[in-house]
Order: C-alpha cells, then structure tokens, then sequence
C-alpha cells in the first residue's frame, strides 16, 4: 500500500492545492511498516486541476493524509481510487505513524476559502 501526504518542509502542508511536494510512503501491510519514502514533485497551479491525483494513482497511492482541501479535490482523488483523510497536521512521517497506529480520522471538514481561483 502507498500513502501520499501533501507536504512543505517535512509538514503536512494545509493547503493540498499549493504544498511544495508529496511525501509518499510505502507500507508494508502484513507488518503495518514504512518500507520505502519517495519525493514527488508538487505541479504547478492548482492540485485539483492538475495531473497529480492519476500520476498518484498510477504509482499505486490509494489513501492521502492530508490538512484540508476543497471538495473539488477530494472528488478528483476519490475517482482517481484515493481515500482522503483531512484534518492532519504535523510532521509527516509521524502522522503516517500514528494512521498507522490507528490515531487518525477524518475531520470531515472541507475547505471553502479558494481566493487562489481553484473552484472545483
């Protein structure tokens, strides 16, 4: 299984649409480990209108740990076959750990702010 969480600076970025890159993790799931941790570069412009959900998806990403996001953006990930889980915050690493460990949940919160232009 493959996380993905949109990061700046080691931190989960609270804006998925404008982070500075993807930290993307590879779990192995009969021992619920981190295996491998890759970088992926964030597109330019906004993440909802962008390729980033479909190259996720054909890395085999199928859950993103994220801060907040529009709706737009979930609807994107969620057709591309990512779960997202909003409401993160902190160093990416140990909230992968603690997903892991069972400690995260949705916030179920959408953004609504997009002064960036990003409607979707």
């Amino acid at each position: 299984m493959k996380i993905a969480l949109p990061t700046r600076q080691n931190i989960i970025d609270s804006h998925f649409g404008h982070c500075e890159y993807y930290t993307v993790f590879t779990i192995d799931d009969s021992n619920k480990e981190i295996i491998n941790q890759e970088i992926i570069t964030s597109p330019a412009g906004c993440g909802c209108k962008s390729n980033i959900a479909s190259t996720l998806s054909e890395m085999g990403v199928n859950l993103m740990l994220a801060g907040n996001m529009g709706e737009g953006a979930v609807n994107v990930l969620n057709r591309s076959g990512i779960e997202v889980l909003r409401g993160c915050s902190g160093d990416v690493k140990e909230v992968a750990l603690n997903w892991l460990a069972g400690a995260v949940v949705d916030s179920g919160e959408l953004c609504h702010e997009h002064e960036h232009g990003c409607h979707n």
